[in-house]
């Protein structure tokens, strides 16, 4: 992400007359500079800037990877790799922070001590391969939060499920949650209609794609 001259001041605490002094004594050079001769600015830069003038330690690039259960270990471990290859290619230090649990339980060990680095100022970037491991709900109210520390959040990879996909893996996470909470019959009924859903929306994908390799042959 890129600012204006005038979003890079307020950053700064200057106004938009002091950053071009900056720009012409070699204090704070633009990342790059339009055609039409705007000044622009990356978000690193300055928090580069803001960390050297206030004796900071520079902040950090986390990458932040998360599985549902302990039974997805390995993909848990095939995610961090991921991470790190992509996270490594960007030429900067970085740290991984893993978790296991639901992306509707915002109680997990990783997520809390991702909160608790954001809220103290530490992270500049978060790096997720795709939306929904940082988070199944809250994603806007998390970023807001993210917002007001200056910490960015990246999505690695473009996530290729369908509307229909998500939407089932949502309701499975709230049944689940709730079905935890019950006992005997209630339980039963609950994965009863956990299996049902999963299975009616199979259907409806298999049936999808059915008629659209249908329609690509006419």
């Amino acid at each position: 992400m890129f600012l204006t001259s005038t979003e890079a001041g307020k950053r700064l605490g200057i106004d938009k007359q002091t950053i071009r002094e900056w720009h012409k004594n070699g204090k704070l050079i633009p990342d790059y500079i339009t055609q039409g001769g705007q000044r622009r600015y990356s978000e690193e830069q300055i928090n580069a800037y803001l960390a050297d003038k206030q004796g900071k330690k520079a902040r950090k690039v986390i990458g932040y990877c998360r599985v549902s259960s302990i039974k997805q270990k390995e993909d848990l471990e095939r995610q961090v790799e991921r991470m790190k290859l992509y996270l490594t290619a960007q030429g900067r230090p970085f740290e991984i922070i893993e978790d296991i649990g639901s992306g509707i339980n915002y109680n997990k060990k990783g997520i809390k001590e991702l909160i608790n680095l954001i809220c103290k100022g530490e992270v500049e970037k978060i790096t997720v391969l795709y939306k929904d491991r940082l988070m199944r709900f809250g994603f806007d109210l998390f970023k807001n939060m993210c917002e007001q520390f200056n910490t960015m959040i990246e999505i690695a990879e473009i996530n290729a499920k369908t509307e229909q996909e998500e939407l089932v893996e949502d309701l499975v996470q709230i049944i689940t949650v709730f079905s935890c909470k019950l006992q005997g019959k209630r339980a039963k009924r609950t994965r009863e209609m956990i299996k049902e859903l999963i299975e009616n929306v199979q259907g409806y994908e298999s049936s999808a794609a059915a008629d659209g390799g249908t329609e690509e042959k006419t």
